[in-house]
Parts: C-alpha cells; sequence; structure tokens
C-alpha cells in the first residue's frame, strides 16, 4: 500500500459488526473471516475459521493477499486483528478497492462473544 493508499484507508471510515453477529455468516461460509495479525501473533490462538493473512503482506508485495483477493472477488469479508485497529485499517484499504468488508475487532472480542480459539497448526 503507497502513501496515498494509506491515507485514504485512514480517512475512509471502516464498517464495524459484532462478532456475535457473525457467527452463522461465518458457519454457513456466507462471509470470509480473515486474522490480519502477523504470523507470530497467530502462535497464541486463531479464530476458528479464519483465513490468516498478514498486515505486512497486505502492505508489501501482497504474495498471499492478491491470490485470496482474486479468488473472492464478490465475496464479503470480515477482518479482525488484535484489537482492531489494523483491521479497520485494512477494511478500509479494502473498500476503496471495491470489496464488501467489515472490521469485527479483535481475537479478544470473538473469544469474548463465544467462537473457537484454535491452534494455527490444526488450520493447516
Amino acid at each position: 500500500m503507497n502513501l496515498f493508499q494509506l491515507f485514504k484507508a485512514m480517512i475512509t471510515p471502516a464498517p464495524r459488526l459484532d462478532p456475535a453477529s457473525c457467527f452463522e455468516r461465518v458457519r454457513r461460509g456466507e462471509v470470509i473471516l480473515i486474522d490480519v495479525r502477523e504470523p507470530r501473533e497467530w502462535a497464541n490462538g486463531v479464530a476458528e475459521n479464519a483465513v490468516l493473512l498478514s498486515l505486512s503482506d497486505f502492505n508489501g508485495g501482497r504474495n498471499d493477499w492478491k491470490p485470496f483477493l482474486d479468488a473472492n472477488r464478490g465475496r464479503e469479508l470480515l477482518t479482525y486483528c488484535a484489537a482492531g485497529a489494523r483491521a479497520g485499517t485494512i477494511t478500509s484499504a479494502l473498500i476503496n478497492e471495491g470489496f464488501k468488508c467489515c472490521n469485527t475487532g479483535g481475537l479478544s472480542d470473538w473469544a469474548a462473544a463465544g467462537w473457537k480459539i484454535v491452534s494455527p497448526s490444526a488450520k493447516r
């Protein structure tokens, strides 16, 4: 993401949803849940069913993000991070790129709402 895109993402409001309101849609596969934290953070657990795509890759070469976005254009995306700030930045950037996306806060919000937190090795 270049400086202009970052600035635009910072001023574009990111819609926010409560994780509990998303449970059934995630379970049914209607939306895609994305953990945007860094790989070292995933070691402490990730939300079940979440796709693991880091902020650093989003801002860098998009080696993982590009094929994911190409394959999921037209799908609704839900992001989360540790507390919601990084998820909000990516959500705004994705909206500016034409994606339907919402920020769902942090991993602790998913855990507090009762969503299962799993080991990232269980996802591989």
